[in-house]
């Protein structure tokens, strides 16, 4: 029986070219979710730090309680600092009269206005629970008649961060699942054309270990070049994003972002390294019949 050739698989280098790029654009698509999912949380925690608290203060409360009072608030951990503001029911006045105007004024009733020291929230503590319990030790106060904020709207920004949560955990774990595979996929082709050669070495006497080291190696290197690429393209475009919306730089997180681009890293090298290992044993591991 003929012995199939194995020169021409021999001659056949696989194209790591096309292997590197398409590693990248898995990891780019990936840090992409990962830069919206940065940029959305900080949002988030933006628009929950606007959520204003007040304080109605007993009429007559003189100026050395109100000072106590917010100095103690501006100490506390869930002021959000450089928020807490008096309103005497003056100021209240005037700002009634300017938003519907001198026929206000004409109306010439008393002042309905408490004097009022406001605030707003740490992000952390925008949740139910967490203001009512704020709300009690400040009512406690007996200088204060009464502690409000919008409590339908924080129960609704709970309600639409833990969905948003849900969706975003579900969508990076699919992301993950797709990128494991595509890369997986894109190093067995890389390497298919290496079969023969991953199987000589071994008919020669080469360990397994002595056989993989090589390919480990490179799958290292492209990993880290794949990352490098997709962490350049993603540098890019957040940067002509925030050239575009100056807002983006107010709410950017350099820890987020470092963490994302490291975990990139990460990831490229570790998938790389382990399909280029479970690969070459699989050759390894194949009849030689089945090579063919």
């Amino acid at each position: 029986m003929a012995v199939p050739s194995i020169e021409s698989p021999l001659r056949t280098r696989p194209n790591y070219f096309y292997a590197i790029l398409s590693v990248a654009l898995v990891l780019f698509l990936l840090g992409l979710f990962g830069l919206i999912a940065i940029q959305a949380n900080q949002l988030i925690k933006v628009f929950k730090e606007r959520i204003n608290v007040l304080i109605e203060l007993q009429e007559g409360t003189d100026t050395e309680a109100i000072a106590n009072l917010q100095a103690r608030l501006e100490k506390s951990s869930f002021t959000k600092p450089n928020t807490v503001a008096f309103v005497s029911r003056e100021e209240a006045a005037r700002e009634m009269a300017e938003t519907f105007g001198e026929d206000f004024l004409k109306l010439d009733l008393p002042n309905p206005f408490y004097d009022i020291v406001t605030f707003n929230l740490n992000a952390a503590y925008v949740q139910s629970d967490s203001l009512k319990r704020i709300q009690a030790g400040i009512a406690r106060d007996p200088n204060v008649t009464g502690v409000y904020y919008q409590e339908t709207l924080v129960d609704e920004v709970g309600g639409n961060i833990n969905r948003i949560g849900l969706i975003s955990l579900v969508a990076g774990l699919f992301f993950i699942v797709v990128a494991v595979t595509l890369i997986h996929n894109t190093i067995r082709l890389a390497l298919y054309s290496n079969r023969f050669i991953i199987r000589n070495m071994e008919l020669v006497g080469a360990s397994w270990e002595f056989i993989s080291r090589p390919y480990l190696i490179r799958a290292l290197r492209h990993g880290l070049l794949s990352a490098a690429i997709a962490i350049g393209v993603l540098i890019l475009i957040l940067g002509w994003a925030q050239s575009r919306l100056p807002e983006l730089r107010q709410i950017e997180d350099m820890t987020g972002f470092i963490l994302l681009f490291a975990g990139l890293v990460i990831l490229g090298i570790i998938i790389n390294m382990a399909s280029t290992y479970y690969v070459v044993r699989k050759y390894l591991r194949m009849r030689e019949d089945d090579l063919y």
